[in-house]
């Protein structure tokens, strides 16, 4: 018997407890709305990312593996920018092939022209 009223009593403070939990906050949410832990890519806005950059590029890992948003926003962006000095390069070949061999430094006899 003594059982019995102990197990009531432990069930009415159980119960007691989460329903305080629950309505506790009254009209506040029990728990803060909490900040998405994302953080900046870490790199340089104001430049052309280099390698030492991408060397020292360190992205926050999520319990089953890195957050797969940070990553692709880190690959797209330097995907944009291999895009940019790939376009850039082209350009600057064709200006090359169209000034002609008169302008060109052969590198492989030492600079001359």
């Amino acid at each position: 018997m003594i059982v019995f009223f102990f197990l009531m009593i432990a069930l009415v403070v159980v119960v007691a407890a989460v329903t305080l939990a629950v309505i506790g906050g009254g009209s506040e949410a029990v728990l803060p709305e909490a900040e998405p832990d994302r953080v900046a890519d870490g790199l340089p806005e104001s430049r052309p990312v280099v390698r030492e950059d991408i060397d020292a590029l360190r992205l926050p890992v999520a319990p089953r593996g890195y957050r797969m948003a940070e990553v692709d926003d880190v690959l797209e962006r330097l995907a944009a920018e291999l895009a940019e000095r790939d376009a850039r390069i082209a350009q600057l070949t064709a200006t090359a092939d169209a000034s002609g061999p008169a302008d060109r430094v052969d590198l492989s006899k030492g600079g001359e022209r």
